[in-house]
């Protein structure tokens, strides 16, 4: 597949059922999947008040403060008790922990990249400076800076993924406050 550019400003809300938030889906795949059947997603969510985090058993997640006081991740069984009050600071957990979200000063919006355990594993940082990525599929989407990845430009909230194919880019922002998110997707390890 070739690559595919997106914006964030295009991309469509979503609702949730419980009137918490809206999510913003930048991709899921394969293509047409359900919920319950995507190897990987990334998605925006704009969190605006208190509640549980949906589980999703089998699935590893991500997720990344963008801008925002934050969230509190709190999983209900004593796993972990986490501070999303960084932003580009990614934390993984797994999804079918049950959590629940407790805003930090309003709401928030976070970057969160789901991959089904049993098809794929994700890997989550941010790029600042020049560096180089690959994987077989991925996303990069830049949060700070004008983006030089290869023969594209990516101008804050601008990005793209691509699947099926492994691309190594070559990535540089000579800004000093330069911040790409990037996402390489990986066949699950048997």
């Amino acid at each position: 597949m070739p690559v595919q550019r997106f914006t964030r400003a295009s991309l469509i809300a979503t609702p949730w059922k419980n009137g918490g938030g809206v999510t913003r889906e930048i991709l899921c795949q394969p293509p047409g999947a359900g919920m319950d059947r995507f190897d990987w997603r990334v998605s925006i969510a704009h969190i605006a008040s208190d509640g549980p985090f949906s589980a999703f058993a089998g699935v590893d997640r991500v997720i990344t403060l963008l801008e925002g006081a934050g969230v509190r991740l709190q999983s209900t069984d004593g796993a972990f008790d986490h501070a999303l009050n960084t932003p580009l600071v990614p934390f993984a957990f797994a999804g079918e922990a049950p959590v629940m979200g407790t805003l930090l000063g309003g709401d928030c919006h976070d970057f969160n990249v789901m991959t089904r355990r049993a098809a794929c594993r994700a890997g989550v940082w941010v790029c600042r400076g020049h560096t180089h990525t690959a994987a077989p599929a991925g996303l990069l989407m830049a949060v700070h800076g004008t983006w030089s990845a290869g023969a594209h430009t990516l101008a804050p909230g601008e990005g793209l993924w691509w699947s099926d194919e492994p691309l190594t880019w070559p990535l540089s922002c000579p800004e000093p406050d330069a911040a790409l998110l990037a996402v390489a997707i990986h066949p699950a390890t048997p």
